[in-house]
């Protein structure tokens, strides 16, 4: 009969366990996206509304978005008790951390405004020739 992963671990010796274990705990640490990231904070769509002064069918359309600003990151991120930061590794570079993402547009009501970028392939055309 075989053993099982965890049986195996637990025969290493610990600094090789330590090793096994952060890139696990590093993955697991991951989330796919907001929605899963808005489920670990414990919070629901309508916590993230009213924190961000939107109704809660803009929270869904934010979490399924592919491309966002990141001042719209920011202020979900913020709204469920986060901080964002970015990472940068570029080659033959230590890893970077990038501060001061900017804030995200005020409206003068206090509610935050979000808009979808407009896709890079679309052009404007000028109805003047």
């Amino acid at each position: 009969m075989g053993r099982t992963l965890k049986e195996m671990l637990d025969i290493l010796p610990k600094a090789s366990r330590e090793r096994v274990d952060a890139p696990y705990r590093e993955f697991k640490a991951e989330v796919e996206g907001l929605r899963a990231l808005r489920k670990v904070a414990g919070k629901a769509k309508a916590d993230i509304a009213a924190a961000l002064h939107i109704k809660q069918p803009l929270v869904s359309k934010i979490e399924q978005q592919v491309d966002r600003y990141v001042s719209t990151l920011r202020g979900y991120v913020e709204a469920i008790g986060g901080e964002l930061g970015l990472i940068l590794r570029l080659p033959s570079h230590q890893v970077m951390r990038l501060h001061n993402l900017g804030n995200a547009f005020i409206a003068p009501s206090g509610a935050m405004r979000f808009r979808s970028p407009r896709p890079a392939t679309a052009k404007r055309t000028s109805a003047r020739a």
